[in-house]
């Protein structure tokens, strides 16, 4: 089982998610340059957070183009497991991967903050480990999380259970105070049609540690190990 961190002009989380899988996870894991035109052998490809070629013009749009991309939406298509976290959502809706857009926060104001989770799709590969009925804390950390798609694919993503994660408050509950950035349906991250491809807007990536105020990001990337190796989830 090896991870790949994808990293781009302007990434400044891929060593938070190489960090997290190297030292806490203790697994394989290797950096993808956005040049490279394999993925090294890679089982597991991690998009990660940051601005990605300065987010010029958009979040994620020229990121898009890059050479790497090309190889992990092959792999993705082919069933790899793909996780996009903030900046890696962005690149994941821009290439087509999955289905919406990303806006401007609905106050226009950066937005860096706790915030709390429901998973409500526990079928992916990043989720299996997570206990159901659980809130999870992690970190935001953008300016265009506001999560839109028209109503009948919002209508189609809910239907099919593809809502991965939805903002809530510390009970669990939905409320407009909970969504920090005007989300429709307070949709904080989304999955592929066969699920295997999962974005999201808060960072499980700097929620792996107790010295950085929660643990609860782990799970997801020990899923993924799970998941892959078709072991029990030790997160």
């Amino acid at each position: 089982m090896k991870f790949g961190v994808v990293v781009f002009p302007g990434s400044n989380c891929d060593f938070d998610a190489y960090a997290a899988i190297r030292d806490i996870l203790r697994q394989p894991v290797v950096y993808l340059w956005h040049a490279d035109a394999d993925l090294k052998g890679a089982d597991c490809i991690i998009l990660p957070g940051g601005f990605s070629y300065g987010d010029y013009l958009r979040a994620g749009a020229i990121a898009r183009f890059a050479p790497v991309i090309g190889k992990v939406t092959e792999f993705a298509r082919e069933g790899g497991a793909v996780l996009g976290i903030c900046n890696g959502f962005q690149i994941l809706l821009e290439v087509g991967l999955l289905p919406g857009a990303m806006l401007k926060n609905r106050h226009l104001r950066f937005v860096h903050r706790d915030v709390y989770l429901s998973c409500e799709n526990f079928n992916t590969p990043f989720t299996t480990g997570i206990d159901q009925g659980s809130v999870l804390r992690m970190p935001v950390s953008h300016g265009e999380g506001n999560y839109f798609a028209p109503p009948d694919v919002v209508e189609r993503l809910e239907a099919e259970g593809r809502v991965v994660f939805r903002y809530v408050d510390a009970e669990g509950r939905r409320t407009p105070e909970a969504n920090p950035n005007g989300s429709v349906h307070d949709i904080a991250g989304i999955c592929s049609e066969a699920g295997n491809v999962v974005g999201l807007m808060p960072h499980p990536d700097r929620a792996v540690e107790e010295v950085l105020g929660s643990t609860d990001g782990i799970a997801m990337f020990a899923s993924a190990v799970a998941a892959l190796e078709g072991a029990p989830c030790e997160a």
